[in-house]
């Protein structure tokens, strides 16, 4: 699933066995990349399961040093779709295996 805040980037349905990236796309929002080509935003459908190539470190933004690092310890999320009758959020979360949710 692409959101509406990566409408105006260029973008392809995911495929099994995809090596993904996080980006920032310069929109307001984060996103999964193809690792072949950075510009291009890789749609994942609700209920996929992503594995990641170690435990997830979530960066939560921070006002007197710029950023906290908040470790998960989990290598595993399936991404969900959130926020569905609010247009203006964002609909893409991971949800990891303590039922702990990410948008």
């Amino acid at each position: 699933m692409c959101d509406y805040s990566l409408q105006s980037v260029r973008s392809r349905p995911a495929k099994v066995g995809d090596k993904l990236t996080t980006r920032d796309f310069g929109t307001g929002t984060r996103g999964f990349a193809a690792a072949e080509d950075a510009r291009v935003a890789v749609c994942v459908l609700p209920g996929t399961e992503l594995a990641f190539s170690g435990a997830v470190t979530i960066t939560h933004p921070h006002f007197i040093t710029g950023r906290k690092l908040e470790p998960l310890g989990h290598a595993t999320a399936i991404f969900r779709q959130v926020n569905k009758n609010e247009p203006m959020r964002h609909h893409g979360a991971l949800e990891f295996p303590d039922a702990t949710l990410f948008s």
